[in-house]
């Protein structure tokens, strides 16, 4: 089917090109009636605006867009990434708004990303993930003059409006349980180091260890793969003195972590208790169930989407907002430690 353009409309209306441009773009140069009369045709003709060639005389592009920094083949797997894109699509439909998602290897790929959407004019504004001390795409975003809402923070967002989790209290949260329980070996099985949010709960994790007394917790590093994550969990859990106690970054990685201890031959929760941050029905499936710490991700997404709507609309000068607080839920993966 032909797309209809401005010079079918003219046809068919017995006008001139410019008269159509004239009547759709609602400026003046033609009569009341000739506009009445061509937009009861492009609508009889189910003529749309070239969302581009708008874009580019300076109306909204009718996208934001989402950069990823991780491999591709995860996307399906992860729920934290589809939680929280439920969630900006439903703002982002009722506004007939749609995302430009593009996987991304690193930071400066992600940089490179936004700077051609910039420059091609292809979102009004984009969100952004997983933030990095000194971040670099702060700086370039607010250069660029283009409309982001942050996901981490408060500190380290520049002029940019951010929706800031309290990390470092979930895991707070966490190691009270823990110790509790009676357990006194912790682990954590954290992801990039480079990431706010990560090195706030590390932070938080020895700290709150420190005032109660106990041994210098263990943190090892894992990605999102399930090969990056067993091996981990292999590590921590052949180690002479092994953990009682395992802290995960993600539920992914959590599941993961679990097959290992079972695989070992330990018993959950008997000889080893394992938390995830950020349920999910992944976390139910699995026998025994996994404690987690929950926050409403999709709401966090209509949340983030809201935000960059403000921003876009307004400018400069959003307020940051307090994400909801986790909250721990205790499941059969932690137990009181019995002492070995």
């Amino acid at each position: 089917m032909k797309r209809p353009t401005i010079a079918d409309i003219a046809g068919r209306a017995g006008v001139s090109r410019s008269a159509v441009s004239f009547a759709l773009n609602d400026q003046p140069g033609v009569s009341e009636e000739t506009r009445q009369r061509v937009l009861a045709v492009a609508s009889e003709l189910g003529w749309r605006p070239h969302s581009a060639a708008r874009a580019l005389r300076g109306g909204r592009a009718g996208a934001i867009g989402l950069a990823l920094q991780r491999p591709a083949r995860l996307l399906g797997a992860e729920p934290f990434t589809m939680e929280l894109i439920s969630g900006l699509e439903s703002e982002l439909s009722a506004r007939s708004c749609g995302l430009n998602l593009q996987v991304v290897e690193d930071t400066e790929a992600e940089i490179a990303t936004y700077r051609r959407w910039w420059a091609e004019h292809r979102v009004d504004g984009v969100i952004v993930l997983n933030l990095l001390d000194d971040d670099p795409r702060v700086g370039v975003l607010e250069d660029l003059h283009l409309p982001a809402v942050v996901i981490g923070g408060p500190a380290g967002t520049g002029s940019l409006p951010s929706i800031w989790s309290q990390d470092a209290a979930g895991m707070t949260d966490v190691v009270e349980y823990l110790a509790a329980l009676g357990h006194r070996r912790l682990a954590h099985v954290a992801g990039d180091p480079n990431m706010r949010h990560i090195v706030d709960r590390t932070t938080a994790l020895h700290e709150v260890c420190r005032l109660r007394g106990l041994p210098e917790p263990v943190t090892v590093r894992a990605d999102f793969s399930d090969e990056d994550s067993a091996q981990a969990t292999r590590r921590l859990l052949a180690a002479p003195d092994r953990p009682t106690a395992i802290i995960y970054h993600t539920d992914l990685t959590a599941v993961t972590g679990l097959e290992v201890a079972l695989e070992m031959g330990l018993s959950v929760p008997d000889e080893l208790s394992l938390v995830a941050f950020n349920d999910s029905r992944l976390c139910r499936l699995v026998n025994p169930k996994l404690t987690a710490l929950a926050h409403d991700i999709p709401g966090r997404g209509a949340q983030a989407a809201r935000m960059l709507f403000a921003a876009i609309d307004a400018g400069p000068g959003a307020e940051s907002q307090p994400a909801e607080p986790y909250r721990l839920l205790p499941r059969g993966s932690t137990g009181v430690y019995r002492t070995r």
